[in-house]
Formats: structure tokens, sequence, C-alpha cells
């Protein structure tokens, strides 16, 4: 089979995708998910925390809730309609985290547990941190070399 005939083949079998709607879907989730975020952060504030303090909480606040609600089944449900609307922001991370950590916690705490926690997230960390340190460098060149 050419890879024209493959082609067509694949187009035939895939199920269409409702692109405009699953667009609609993934703002509206996200957005969602920020207001929630933002109202946390305006009942952090409202108690008087400072800003960054709030800040941090909301983080703190939107990853454990994601967690538990991935160890409840309930987000991977969410997630099945809101699409990137559920995966690109924080929650979406920490659910990238847990998932892999419930599939196999059977296999032990090495060789499941610890191998298999950042199999989807530990890419994401790993570039997320070389890009950082890459930031500071420049910064630093910037700052020492260029006065």
């Amino acid at each position: 089979m050419d890879k024209q005939a493959y082609g067509r083949l694949v187009k035939e079998l895939s199920p269409s995708s409702p692109v405009t709607l699953d667009i609609v879907k993934a703002f509206f989730a996200g957005g969602a998910i920020c207001t929630v975020g933002e109202l946390l952060r305006n009942v952090f504030l409202s108690y008087g925390m400072p800003e960054k303090s709030a800040a941090t909480w909301v983080s703190i606040t939107l990853i454990v809730t994601a967690q538990l609600l991935t160890g409840l089944g309930i987000f991977d449900k969410f997630a099945k309609h809101a699409g990137a609307g559920a995966s690109v922001p924080i929650t979406g991370f920490a659910n990238a985290v847990v998932s892999p950590a419930m599939e196999y916690h059977t296999e032990g705490l090495v060789m499941g547990l610890g191998a298999k926690l950042f199999t989807i997230a530990g890419p994401v960390i790993v570039y997320g941190t070389a890009a950082s340190v890459l930031a500071g460098l420049l910064y630093y060149i910037k700052e020492v070399f260029m006065r």
C-alpha cells in the first residue's frame, strides 16, 4: 500500500471531529478554570493575604483539587468534554502527574510509581527547567557584558 492509499484509508476510518465545537468547549472550560482561579484569588485577598501569597495559594488549591478529582475519576470525564481547556491550565499538569501514578502504583514504589510518575509531565519539567536556565544565562550575559 502506498502513502496516498494509506492516507485515504486513515481519513476514511478516522472519526471526524467537530473542530469548531471542540474549540468552543476548550475556550469555555479553560475560561471556567481561570474564573475559579480568580474567584479563589479574590477570596484569599479578602482575608488580607498579600498578593504573592494569594497567587501561590490559588495555584496550590487548583493543583490539589485537580489531583483529588483525578483520583476520584471526575477530572478525566470533565477533560473528555473540555479538551485542551482542561489540559492546558495548571490543572492539566496536575492530572498528567497523578494519572500515571495511579496506573502504575501496583508495580511497586520504584519500578512503578517512581519510574512512571513523570512519563507525561517529565518532558515539560525538563524542557521548562532547561529553558529557565538558558533564560537566566542570557540575562546574566546581558547584565554583565552589556553595561
